[in-house]
């Protein structure tokens, strides 16, 4: 019999965890397949790992793996890839924003063989303030441009992944991660499944505007070179032109009798201009630099303080 592993990241879920174990539970004790649910404690400060042991303590199928400390949702995803068992795993949230009740459907779908792994996308953003929609559509716009990792407007995490497509995810052991782009990045045949979006249960979203906006520059820096080629034609663009400012000086001092040069503002102006272009750049580069840095150092990407399962 095939098992099918859930990994379920949690950072402050205690009111949630409940509904969602009950749900889960009752969906997958009906499909024709073995199951573990994986709940990754991403450095909850409420209750959640309390309930966490609860759980465990009466259900076998449930493990737990709980972080020394926050290390984000990217950090508590691998982990439950690096130990989910299963021969499909997928990843849900516990807000219950990733319905259980498509599992069985998206399973049936696996199940053919004509796919490897279902993901889900949401319909329409209904109940998300229009400003965010606008610019969650802009940012899918603009990384299917300029990277080699297609992501489909309005995809979830939420999708059940063949055995083969978990195996391909670890090996991609980079520390700076983006799951949404990795998933794109690795390819394998993928059945887009919509479902109308859905509110949470309980507790408050941890996604705030600004939140998501480092996200998204997350996505860029990790899986397009091509901010730094915008940085390139910056340089190229201001050189021209100052060169081309340069040849209207001469000329005018040469050809013209009163060649006094008026404008200090206009010069100013100017400086300060270029100025922001360099520091964009240099910012742009820093980005950059940054990632390696931190990929540089090796570190670990969670240390777990607390755990029912062997880990690998």
């Amino acid at each position: 019999m095939n098992m099918i592993s859930i990994i379920a990241p949690c950072y402050n879920e205690e009111a949630a965890l409940p509904i969602f174990y009950k749900e889960a539970t009752k969906v997958l004790s009906s499909m024709e397949a073995d199951y573990e649910l994986i709940f990754v404690n991403d450095g909850s400060r409420d209750g959640t790992l309390d309930e966490l042991r609860r759980l465990a303590a009466g259900d076998a199928h449930v493990k737990y793996i709980s972080f020394s400390r926050n290390f984000g949702k990217e950090a508590a995803m691998y982990a439950g890839f690096c130990n989910a068992k299963g021969d499909y795993a997928a990843v849900m949230d516990c807000d219950m924003q990733d319905p259980p009740s498509l599992l069985p459907e998206m399973y049936a779908i696996l199940k053919r063989g004509e796919y490897d792994s279902v993901a889900t996308r949401r319909e329409n953003r209904a109940g998300e303030p229009p400003i965010r929609s606008w610019f969650a559509h802009r940012f899918y716009h603009l990384i299917n441009r300029i990277s080699d990792a297609q992501m489909m407007d309005g995809a979830r995490d939420f999708r059940l992944m063949c055995r083969s497509m978990v195996d391909a995810i670890v090996a991609m052991g980079e520390y700076n991660r983006f799951s949404k782009g990795i998933f794109g990045w690795i390819g394998f045949r993928t059945y887009w499944l919509s479902y109308e979006n859905t509110p949470r249960v309980a507790g408050e979203t941890k996604w705030h505007f600004w939140g998501l906006v480092r996200y998204a520059i997350d996505g860029i820096i990790n899986f397009s070179q091509v901010p730094l080629s915008v940085a390139s034609l910056f340089g190229i663009l201001m050189t021209g032109v100052s060169f081309l400012m340069l040849v209207a000086i001469i000329a005018r001092k040469l050809l013209v009798a009163d060649s006094s040069i008026d404008g200090w503002a206009s010069i100013i102006c100017a400086i300060i201009f270029v100025g922001g272009i360099q520091l964009f750049c240099l910012g742009i580069m820093g980005q950059y630099i940054a990632k390696i840095y931190m990929e540089a150092k090796h570190r670990p990407h969670y240390i777990v303080a607390e755990s029912n399962i062997r880990l690998k």
